[in-house]
């Protein structure tokens, strides 16, 4: 399958989800979360949901990252060149949600990419091999290609891997792991993993 193939399967997918699917999903993504082995880092970025694309409630792994007192970073995306800019989520941080309804800091403390630990991965659908489809912009591709070469990355989906290979290209960064509602897939990554 293309990725424009799997985007409009995966989208469609999703569109089928009630909202209290989606509720139940996400805490069972989140729970599974918990059993990794990946809770000793300090800073860890998180994707806020888009609600109208019916993504994963990350408000579950918000509220873990917060209990475990761990910096929570968010991000900022300029649609003009497709990068994103990182900042501190914290107590004061004023969320404003941009013309694509993303919810996005309106200002704050900016992170370097170079200090996060953790990225917790949107995306559409992932295969078995770690390969991921997003929405198409490539903002997580030069997001991840900047990080850390140790920097763990975490797809999350409602949805078991595709059996069948992605199609990549060389700006496509792999997954570490990939968690879905009832299952760690975990990806031998020779580039991250240490």
């Amino acid at each position: 399958m293309t990725k424009s193939e799997i985007r409009k399967k995966y989208k469609t997918l999703r569109k089928a989800l009630l909202k209290d699917d989606i509720e139940e999903l996400s805490l069972q993504i989140a729970n599974i979360l918990l059993t990794l082995d990946i809770w000793n880092y300090s800073f860890y970025h998180l994707f806020l949901t888009i609600e109208e694309q019916k993504e994963i409630n990350t408000e579950y792994i918000l509220n873990i990252l917060a209990g475990k007192d761990k910096n929570i970073v968010i991000s900022k995306s300029n649609f003009e060149d497709y990068s994103m800019s990182h900042f501190l989520l914290s107590d004061s941080t004023k969320l404003k949600k941009s013309k694509y309804n993303i919810p996005e800091p309106i200002e704050g403390i900016e992170i370097s990419v170079s200090k996060i630990d953790v990225v917790f991965v949107p995306l559409l659908a992932f295969d078995i091999n770690g390969n991921r489809v997003g929405y198409g912009k490539g903002f997580y591709d030069r997001f991840l290609q900047a990080c850390k070469s140790d920097t763990i990355k975490i797809g999350l989906s409602f949805f078991e891997a595709e059996t069948e290979f992605i199609d990549t290209s060389k700006n496509d960064i792999k997954l570490d792991y990939g968690i879905t509602p009832t299952k760690i897939y975990k990806f031998n990554n020779p580039e991250t993993n240490s």
